[in-house]
């Protein structure tokens, strides 16, 4: 049995709200454990017998297949910007006067996020009557033939279908967990259009290692008959795409870029932040447009004229063609909102910029954009300003090449600590994971410090305009008192690390914001014993005339900071 590491205890802990205690409580125990992982790959290779199963998971809750064609859906799948592309598009169509349902993952602060209507979580009480309604019938329905219970993922999607249905959206926008083909929304039959946003390589153990391999997994959503959509891709991943719409009967075309929308009016205002949301408000213009169409609707945007040498020369797929958006998806644009993506918050001096990217060419877009959103902040006459990166990274992802990407945004700190808000999550049940402990949690933050310090001795040492009090490095160890953790000093190396590892974010977020962030209280040091990295660095964060610090790596990361640095999320 591995060695447990020691921990802090916690302190100034907040009391969990979720939508009822016991709901989310039982939710949880339907988390995916060791077991079930391995019947689900042993699934993975029939596709058929993953469907079946979701599809009978359906039934039980006293729902057919065919009654999902009623909810008008609209299906989306990618590796980044897909939930983005949900939220303009489902702003859109919520603008025409439509009543939506929106179906995403994972939620950042409360489970019931990822179940809303009309753009906004449903409420505790619709998620509590409907947990039980579809808890309770797949209890009653247990035989020696169907013994199981749908795991955590699949009980939401078959609930979001519950409640889309009873509450009578007009339509319902549904993204894609992982993957596509043997995700468990793809018991969906007929959607009125699909979207592909832009593919990356994520989720390896289960998608493949390769772009072409994620891009099959993908195209699995695609539908006879069913228009789709995608994004700009790499050549290979769009030729793998455009088969699979082949061999499915779909039709499928390329969506333009936004500048083709906006040719001969005015610029459009996007509600999300960076340049790379641009593909993702284009996507949404498109199957906004295809929807409404489909289904009869008025309002559709004027087409543009596609000059014939641009539609089909030398694409693997047809172009779409660009139109001039309608008032309404101007207006949906601009006012669509999707937290903790490119999202900032200004807190006095401390501006926190807190973005979920996790995959090498989301980390790519995330610096690009909070190094120009840094750079358009109030410029400061004596410089001093203070950059601290948080970070976490989960499963199978590779930590060095996203910390490497985030090197040229030069950080005086590198700060990493789990995902969990306090060391114990027993009265925060919208934010339990039982398939991770805090001491693998912590050992694998403890390698992503190391990996820090690695990068920037591989880069040459630290950038000569770091001050020297930064230049010193700390590594968590255990101390001789029981339940407390020491900052000591690292083995002897050729160069030193800015970078510090913290229990929880409750903890972190306290050390960087020093009792400057209203929200956040002042760090605790009693009974500590802090590396001279944490005590010389906080007198720096204390006296900086700005703190501008990057929350990124994982979206649960940047959901348990949001928890903390906007409490009435958590309300």
């Amino acid at each position: 049995m591995a060695e447990m590491l020691p921990v802090w205890v916690a302190t100034g802990t907040t009391e969990g709200t979720e939508p009822d205690g016991d709901a989310v409580r039982m939710l949880n125990t339907l988390q995916t454990n060791a077991s079930d992982l391995e019947q689900v790959k042993r699934e993975r290779g029939d596709p058929q017998a993953q469907l079946e199963a979701m599809q009978g998971f359906l039934e039980r809750s006293g729902l057919k297949v065919e009654d999902l064609d009623r909810l008008n859906i609209i299906h989306v799948t990618g590796t980044k910007g897909k939930g983005s592309a949900c939220a303009f598009t489902e702003c859109i169509l919520r603008n025409y006067g439509l009543k939506t349902g929106f179906y995403s993952s994972p939620h950042l602060v409360q489970v019931r996020e990822r179940i809303r209507i009309n753009g906004q979580p449903i409420s505790k009480d619709l998620f509590n009557k409907y947990f039980w309604l579809v808890y309770n019938r797949l209890e009653q329905t247990k035989d020696p033939v169907h013994s199981s219970m749908p795991a955590y993922f699949r009980f939401l999607t078959v609930m979001a279908f519950h409640v889309f249905l009873q509450e009578k959206v007009d339509l319902a926008v549904v993204e894609v967990g992982i993957g596509g083909a043997y995700d468990c929304t793809n018991i969906i039959r007929a959607p009125v259009v699909c979207g592909v946003s832009s593919l990356g390589i994520d989720h390896t153990s289960i998608l493949g290692d390769t772009m072409e391999k994620i891009a099959w997994q993908k195209g699995g959503i695609f539908k006879p008959g069913v228009p789709a959509f995608t994004v700009a891709q790499p050549e290979r991943p769009l030729a793998v795409l455009r088969e699979r719409a082949q061999e499915r009967k779909c039709p499928l075309y390329l969506c333009p870029e936004l500048d083709e929308f906006e040719e001969g009016c005015r610029a459009l205002q996007l509600g999300l932040a960076g340049a790379h949301q641009r593909s993702n408000a284009a996507l949404a213009l498109q199957l906004a447009r295809m929807w409404l169409q489909r289904r009869g609707c008025q309002g559709l945007g004027e087409l543009k004229e596609v000059p014939p040498s641009t539609e089909l020369v030398g694409r693997p797929v047809p172009l779409a063609p660009a139109f001039h958006p309608t008032d309404a998806m101007i207006q949906g644009l601009r006012d669509t909102e999707w937290l903790g993506r490119t999202q900032v918050l200004s807190h006095g001096p401390v501006t926190w910029y807190l973005d979920g990217a996790h995959t090498t060419s989301s980390i790519q877009a995330c610096v690009r954009w909070f190094r120009q959103a840094a750079l358009n902040q109030d410029k400061l006459h004596d410089g001093s300003e203070v950059r601290v990166l948080l970070f976490n990274a989960t499963g199978d992802r590779d930590t060095a090449a996203l910390l490497k990407l985030l090197l040229p945004c030069h950080f005086d700190y590198a700060v990493f600590c789990p995902n969990f808000t306090e060391e114990s999550v027993a009265n925060n049940a919208d934010q339990q994971n039982f398939n991770v402990t805090l001491e693998n949690a912590l050992t694998r933050c403890l390698e992503n410090q190391r990996t820090w310090t690695r990068l920037l001795e591989e880069k040459g040492g630290q950038d000569p305009w770091l001050p020297a009090p930064l230049r010193v490095g700390g590594l968590l160890e255990p101390a001789p008192a029981r339940g407390s953790l020491l900052l000591v000093p690292p083995a002897p190396r050729p160069l030193n690390s800015t970078a510090l590892v913290f229990p929880c974010l409750a903890q972190a977020l306290q050390w960087v914001a020093q009792g400057r962030d209203p929200h956040l209280a002042a760090p605790v040091t009693s009974g500590a014993h802090p590396h001279p990295a944490a005590s010389s660095g906080a007198v720096l964060l204390r006296e900086a005339a700005a703190v501008r610090v990057l929350v990124t790596g994982s979206l649960h990361l940047v959901g348990g900071a949001l928890r903390l640095l906007d409490p009435a999320l958590s309300q």
